[in-house]
């Protein structure tokens, strides 16, 4: 898997983001989180959301994405919360992803 990938939005915009390697520790900073799942043709978008606090992203989320059969975990920095909210529901819009079903999972519900 490719150590940055870009993410559309459904507005146009592109959205890249790096890789956040199995193992390695995180800078506790706000931003957004991709789960993809490698495929033949490249990855699929799985999840993509504003968090307030990436490094506990692995430690919160680690099941339920594995349950989405989320195969990598990338991270964007961004401290702005209405840039980090509107990118994601840009990027969620355009991967036509059903956040409040990633939420729920993610919840164990």
């Amino acid at each position: 898997m490719r150590e940055i990938i870009d993410l559309r939005g459904a507005s146009g915009a592109t959205y890249r983001f790096r890789l956040w390697p199995p193992g390695a520790s995180h800078l506790p900073m706000a931003g957004n989180y991709a789960f993809v799942r490698e495929t033949a043709a490249g990855f699929t978008v799985l999840a993509a959301e504003a968090v307030d606090d990436l490094s506990a992203m692995r430690s919160t989320s680690g099941t339920a994405a594995s349950a989405l059969g989320a195969t990598h975990l990338f991270t964007r920095l961004n401290v702005s919360r209405a840039v980090r909210s509107a990118e994601a529901e840009d990027i969620a819009a355009f991967y036509e992803l059903d956040m409040e079903q990633v939420r729920s999972a993610m919840r164990g519900g």
